[in-house]
């Protein structure tokens, strides 16, 4: 069974996507950017500022499906400057602690929202 969802607090979305799928066992999280939901403007600041918030969305994303941080089990991290990795994985150890979820990181030229500096995906494994 494929469920789309589009949890209360979440970011509304800005394209013809959702917030989270749900297939199966797994919660896919669309890639997420500094939005704050309930305003929809940008969070704009250093990359610590910009990760926090990605993060803040994907937990808020997360528990309007009935998961948390500590299930996820992949992110995909997309910066716009190599020289943030060291601080945004600073901010992004403090959201997973010891849940320690497998992770790629890529450079890119650019995020499709401009000037943002971060973009990060999740899935989740929900079970039954």
């Amino acid at each position: 069974m494929i469920e789309r969802i589009t949890p209360p607090g979440a970011p509304a979305p800005a394209g013809p996507y959702s917030p989270a799928v749900r297939a199966g066992d797994c919660i896919y999280v669309a890639g997420q950017v500094s939005i704050e939901p309930m305003t929809g403007r940008v969070i704009a600041g250093d990359i610590r500022t910009e990760t926090r918030q990605v993060l803040s969305n994907i937990q808020k994303i997360l528990e309007g499906c009935g998961s948390s941080m500590a299930a996820v089990v992949r992110c995909g991290v997309y910066l716009t400057d190599a020289a943030d990795f060291k601080p945004m994985n600073e901010v992004y150890a403090e959201f997973f602690g010891e849940a320690k979820p497998a992770r790629t990181t890529i450079i890119v030229a650019a995020l499709p929202l401009k000037g943002a500096k971060v973009e990060i995906d999740a899935v989740a494994y929900v079970g039954k």
